[in-house]
């Protein structure tokens, strides 16, 4: 008999979850069968304008860059990364030098990075909640005790908790929550960390896009060796496919920190195409990226302003190119509703694995008017195929019970009240018929007020006759599979009246 043997792994390892993320476009169409090209990308929040490479403003030619890069194809890249160090440096614009610059491989790398050269084994790092889950993930690699506090806590830290941590993350603006902190609370909380030998990582991926960008703090890391800011080319420029970003710290920490990164953690081409996106004229005030902060505030308010037409949904304020929205008083959790959605084509980020959200919120990107149209449109679908399904299931648990009298108003219907008097009782909770699309009912397509058009039962009342019901309920009463006995029920009740 063989002694099983154990993994060859630490603990902490072999208890680690992937963390979720957006951005599964290939998942996602696999899974439901529908084309990649096809999908409409919700989930993952990038510029709206798309890459430099595709918008006039970037003035970016990709052909000519991709033939310049393949000229070092066949060397190891220059692993002190000069050349993109330095476009970092001018892309700030705020008197840094290459020596306060770590090139990295996206932002987890060096999320990674900087939690294995700083926390040991059973070290404090405080994550305010919700937030990016890359943080846990990466200082669980690292084997460090992870302990969430409250985004509305994050200022209001004794010396003793922020004291008892070796990192305190904070993401600025806030992912998912389109937060932005203001420049002085930021910097108010980092002289704190410094006399409590805490490093302030702040996280700074999204400023870019922000609504003002000058509520950066890179200035500041000359002089402080507890602050580590993150910064990523993903979202700025839209190419998720080139894992870009750099970290930006005091050259003590900086030095250090290059010293332990992977060797040529960047490869030839992804700097190349760094290296031209970082020396776009004006930086961070190109006119690319000028443009793209423009397009997002416009972008974003007609977002907010179509998910508040949605009942039940609560789009949240946001600074940045995503909005959270609270379904908490819908019918549909943040899990139902982006499989439903995913089904149909149209991807959304389910917020249910940030910590504290539970199944209450999405996140949905900013994206031009016309995507948003789509994802209004597909929004509206699913709510009509959930009500429809779920009077269905009402219908057979009511015939099952025995229990077929006419029911409350349905207060529930994303269209009620369906006819002009608001204590109107709906007799079947949800017409079992919707939408017949046959106007000898009533019902009639009326332009919908966010656009488009949708079946209106206004001037339908066939469903609310007594004698009506009760002999629809005698058909659906009878057994069978429920959609031949509702078309025998058109067939037999309603079809002679009309």
């Amino acid at each position: 008999m063989s002694q099983e043997k154990e993994l060859p792994l630490k603990e902490n390892i072999i208890e680690l979850a992937c963390p979720s993320h957006g951005g599964l476009i290939r998942e996602m169409a696999g899974k439901y069968g529908i084309p990649a090209s096809e999908m409409l990308e919700l989930s993952a929040s990038l510029n709206p304008l798309g890459s430099p490479f595709d918008h006039p403003l970037g003035g970016l030619d990709l052909d000519s860059l991709l033939e310049h890069a393949m000229e070092r194809f066949g060397q190891y890249p220059d692993n002190r990364y000069f050349e993109f160090r330095k476009a970092a440096v001018r892309f700030l614009d705020n008197g840094l030098s290459v020596e306060n610059i770590v090139p990295g491989n996206g932002s987890c790398e060096i999320i990674r990075l900087v939690a294995e050269s700083i926390v040991d084994q059973g070290d404090i790092v405080l994550i305010p909640h919700p937030t990016f889950t890359e943080y846990e993930q990466q200082c669980n690699v690292a084997g460090a005790d992870v302990r969430y506090i409250g985004q509305d806590d994050i200022f209001d830290l004794s010396d003793d908790v922020l004291g008892s941590a070796k990192i305190l993350f904070v993401c600025n603006p806030n992912n998912p929550t389109g937060k932005l902190h203001k420049r002085e609370d930021i910097l108010s909380l980092a002289k704190r960390c410094v006399s409590n030998n805490t490093l302030l990582f702040v996280d700074e991926a999204f400023i870019e896009l922000a609504d003002d960008p000058s509520q950066t703090i890179t200035d500041t890391v000359i002089d402080n060796d507890h602050l580590f800011i993150l910064r990523s080319l993903t979202k700025d420029f839209a190419i998720p496919g080139v894992r870009l970003g750099f970290g930006v710290a005091s050259k003590t920490i900086a030095n250090a920190l290059n010293t332990a990164r992977l060797s040529w953690n960047l490869g030839s081409i992804p700097e190349e195409i760094g290296i031209a996106m970082l020396n776009m004229e004006g930086g961070c005030n190109s006119p690319y990226l000028v443009a793209s902060r423009k397009a997002i505030v416009n972008d974003r308010n007609y977002l907010t302003e179509r998910i508040s037409r949605i009942r039940k949904f609560k789009p949240l304020p946001s600074t940045v190119n995503y909005i959270l929205v609270d379904i908490s008083a819908s019918s549909l959790d943040s899990v139902e509703l982006s499989q439903r959605l995913a089904a149909h084509g149209v991807l959304i980020r389910d917020c249910s694995s940030f910590p504290s959200m539970g199944t209450d919120f999405i996140r949905i990107a900013v994206r031009p008017k016309e995507e948003t149209d789509i994802l209004s449109q597909a929004i509206g679908n699913v709510v009509v195929e959930k009500a429809r399904e779920d009077a269905k299931a009402d219908l057979v648990s009511m015939l099952e019970s025995g229990d077929a009298s006419p029911c409350g108003g349905n207060l529930d219907c994303p269209y009620y009240p369906c006819h002009s008097c608001e204590d109107q009782d709906c007799t079947l909770c949800f017409c079992p018929f919707y939408r017949c699309e046959d106007e000898r009912t009533g019902g009639k397509w009326v332009d919908r007020s966010s656009g488009g058009q949708v079946w209106s039962c206004e001037d339908c009342v066939l469903v609310h006759e007594k004698d009506v019901v009760k002999e629809l309920l005698d058909v659906l009463s009878e057994d069978g599979d429920m959609d031949r006995k509702l078309k025998k029920a058109w067939d037999k009740v309603l079809e002679p009246r009309l």
